[in-house]
């Protein structure tokens, strides 16, 4: 009998461990979907003439994401922060303009007025 009750036990702490980590895990895809969101967001505005680009994303009253973007001389620096509920994730990437522009996106070379 007290077998019985300790597997039992053992059993349902292991399901409540199950769903606390599928809760985070599904928690953290949200703040990460939010962050590659930034990401799209800064590389399809892409300032022409502005070295460095700050910008928050808003939706439903919530932040959802900060968004940073650094113009190198050779390409762009994005830091993408995303946000849901009390959860963040940051991505970083960095994108050469000759793979901005293989990617379709519309470059300027501010040092050298260049398109």
């Amino acid at each position: 009998m007290k077998l019985i009750l300790i597997l039992s036990a053992v059993m349902f702490l292991n399901l409540t461990s199950l769903f606390a980590q599928e809760k985070t895990e599904a928690d953290l895809d949200l703040a990460f979907q939010n962050a590659k969101k930034g990401l799209y967001w800064a590389l399809s505005n892409i300032p022409v003439k502005k070295a460095k680009l700050e910008h928050e994303l808003i939706s439903d009253d919530k932040l959802s994401c900060e968004v940073k973007l650094y113009k190198e001389i050779n390409g762009v620096k994005v830091e993408s922060t995303g946000f849901n509920e009390t959860n963040q994730v940051k991505i970083v990437i960095y994108k050469s303009n000759e793979s901005l522009e293989k990617e379709g996106y519309k470059i300027i070379n501010m040092w050298s007025g260049e398109e």
